[in-house]
């Protein structure tokens, strides 16, 4: 049985519930959609307020450097995609 290919905004959905999960602890507390229009992707991640810190991180370093692995994922498919983290 063959695979599905994933679109890249679904590969991009997984790497950000990949990087989330890792610093939570557990996939069931969030939520992660996205949006793609043209070469645009937006990546929106909803966490609970509880969990914000540990995914924004001191002076916002975690959320900064979150942004730049999508940032880079989203590159070799030739996209520019956008992380929004809300509670």
């Amino acid at each position: 049985m063959a695979e599905a290919t994933a679109t890249p905004a679904q590969e991009l959905e997984e790497l950000v519930r990949f990087m989330a999960t890792s610093l939570i602890g557990s996939g069931d507390e969030i939520e992660i959609t996205s949006d793609q229009r043209g070469p645009v992707v937006q990546v929106n991640l909803n966490v609970p307020e509880s969990e914000m810190g540990k995914v924004i991180g001191k002076e916002g370093r975690i959320a900064r450097a979150m942004r730049t692995m999508v940032t880079i994922s989203s590159s070799r498919h030739n996209l520019h995609a956008r992380l929004e983290i809300n509670r």
